[in-house]
């Protein structure tokens, strides 16, 4: 891969119009980025579930709030890594330095904003009660799921994947005419394939690029142009598996360094953390050396703020702004391993020996206090019955849609969401419904649920 073939300014649903635009204000990539932040897919991450429970009596995060976050973090890391490549090549030409100068910061914030766009309710538990829920289907519904549906499309299902319904979420056209979904340019889509490939070839750990997938068996297609324009290599000729594109590291790394340090914020507002264990834990990550990030000079900053937990917020601040210079650092040092699509791990991963096994710390606390504490665990489980709860109604109605019930309950999806009938559309007919299932906030799915199973009673409006 080259340097000043990963960026194009051509949009899905485009591809045969210019895309320079006639806007003066707004560039390609600034245009990205207002699409997906006044669009009604990223609203609704507004009550979707981070980790803790929402809403609730203290402030936390949701996903709205953390891909805010994420986004702000990844524009900085797109802006430093985009002056030293520009730098790096002086002489590359006017459109490289105008890109990595002065966009490629819009890129990346467009696609933090976007990585969590297709994340159904309630969290991980979401995506994975999707996944029992087909893989425990029986009788019939099971028969028919097996043999109309390819490999690969059973598989979209059993491995049901965020980021993969995410890149769908952002170019499908669901039921409008207009193809090409946000039209979103090339780059920033490219930017949140964090694992290109597809279900068949994916949830194999044993290579970063396949430890998921990355796109369903739908938007196959679209993701092969997306490859093709950018010259992002196949690796493997009888299989959908790519090489990752540069900018996704930039954009995983900003999301890496957010959830865990904002997830102890969250924890400590909600009195699960105390201050001296974020002051133990995020200190350590400072040098013993004298300076503006010195562990001493951070720590009598520190003792003179007297709210906990606006101390909280300044050790948050602080330590984002060490690791990103970290790993703007890394990035450029591993750009040939980049350019080559060899590079085994994520960015974070590279940090020096000390600061991986102060991370690890991190991931191991969380882990234990926080990802397996009481709320959470009990969001887990309701997200897990809310949604096999609708999936078993929905699917249900598909199967069956010549019974009175049925006929009802399809009539309570969206008409964005096409539902054919016709045996040989299963697949797209099963994808209609988890659209419009994982497109719900969490509120909605719990009532929808409780409504049409009788739990309340719904009432006139």
């Amino acid at each position: 891969m080259k340097w000043e073939q990963l960026y194009s300014n051509k949009r899905t649903g485009s591809e045969n119009k210019s895309s320079g635009g006639s806007d003066a204000v707004r560039t390609s990539f600034l245009r990205d980025y207002d699409r997906i932040i006044f669009s009604s897919a990223f609203r609704r991450l507004q009550n979707k579930t981070q980790v803790f429970p929402l809403p609730g009596p203290v402030f936390v995060h949701n996903r709205l709030t953390h891909s805010l976050e994420v986004a702000s973090v990844g524009r900085s890391l797109g802006k430093a890594v985009g002056d030293a490549i520009a730098d790096k090549y002086p002489n590359a030409g006017d459109d490289f330095r105008e890109f990595y100068k002065y966009e490629l910061s819009a890129v990346i914030a467009a696609g933090c904003l976007a990585h969590d766009i297709g994340n159904p309710p309630f969290g991980h538990s979401g995506e994975d009660a999707i996944r029992t829920f087909f893989r425990d289907l029986e009788g019939e519904a099971a028969h028919r799921f097996k043999t109309i549906l390819t490999e690969n499309q059973q598989r979209d299902f059993l491995y049901f994947e965020g980021n993969a319904n995410a890149f769908r979420t952002l170019t499908h056209h669901f039921n409008e005419e207009a193809p090409g979904g946000f039209k979103l340019t090339y780059a920033t889509l490219a930017s949140i394939i964090k694992y290109p490939t597809d279900s068949l070839s994916g949830f194999n750990k044993q290579q970063l690029i396949t430890k998921k997938s990355g796109f369903f068996d739908s938007e196959i297609g679209i993701y092969k142009n997306i490859a093709e324009a950018l010259q992002i290599p196949k690796l493997d000729d009888n299989a959908n598996v790519y090489a990752r594109h540069p900018f996704v590291y930039l954009v995983e790394a900003a999301d890496d360094i957010c959830y865990r340090i904002i997830d102890f914020e969250d924890a400590h507002r909600l009195n699960i953390i105390s201050i001296e264990t974020i002051k133990e834990l995020f200190l350590s990550f400072f040098d013993a050396k004298e300076g503006y990030d010195s562990k001493e000079g951070v720590a009598n900053s520190l003792d003179k703020i007297r709210d906990d937990n606006q101390k909280v917020s300044f050790l948050r601040a602080r330590l984002i702004n060490l690791l990103l210079n970290r790993i703007c650092q890394v990035f450029m040092e591993k750009e040939t391993e980049l350019l080559e699509g060899t590079l085994s791990k994520s960015l974070i991963d590279y940090l020096r020996e000390e600061e991986l096994a102060l991370i690890k710390r991190i991931d191991d606390y969380s882990v234990k206090h926080i990802y397996n504490h009481r709320s959470v665990v009990e969001i887990e489980i309701a997200g897990y019955n809310v949604i096999g709860g609708l999936l078993k109604e929905f699917f249900a109605a598909i199967i069956e849609q010549r019974s009175a019930k049925a006929k009802k309950v399809l009539q309570l999806i969206s008409p964005q969401f096409v539902v054919t009938g016709e045996p040989d559309k299963l697949y797209y007919d099963i994808q209609s419904v988890v659209d419009f299932i994982s497109g719900m906030t969490d509120l909605y799915a719990v009532d929808i649920y409780r409504k049409i199973t009788g739990i309340s009673m719904p009432q006139l409006r």
